[in-house]
């Protein structure tokens, strides 16, 4: 059995890109924590994804443009989306005065 952990602690220092932390990781599921501060997604690049996406934002904002849609999508606190595999999309904003966590679903 494994100890309790924390999505909030043992945040990484600064750095200039988001940080990805595998929680689980199994054949069919993978869950990651995702900490970001000021980051988006490099100009032009879209991802493109073979599978699945479930995000929740847990502290921060951040900002997600579908390259299907005019208007990006306000994610605060307590928001979560699901992505289909295939469906192109990109970080616009991530706050850049508080690390925004997320967890992210891959199935």
């Amino acid at each position: 059995m494994q100890t309790p952990v924390n999505l909030l602690t043992n945040l990484p220092e600064q750095r200039d890109d988001e940080v990805f932390e595998k929680l689980i990781d199994t054949d069919s599921c993978t869950i990651e924590r995702i900490v970001s501060r000021g980051h988006a997604t490099e100009e032009g690049k879209w991802y493109d994804q073979e599978e699945n996406e479930w995000v929740l934002i847990v502290k921060g904002e951040a900002r997600l443009r579908f390259a299907d849609r005019e208007s990006a999508f306000e994610l605060k606190p307590g928001d979560h989306i699901n992505i289909p595999a295939h469906c192109r999309h990109r970080v616009e904003w991530t706050d850049p005065d508080v690390e925004t966590i997320w967890v992210a679903v891959h199935y």
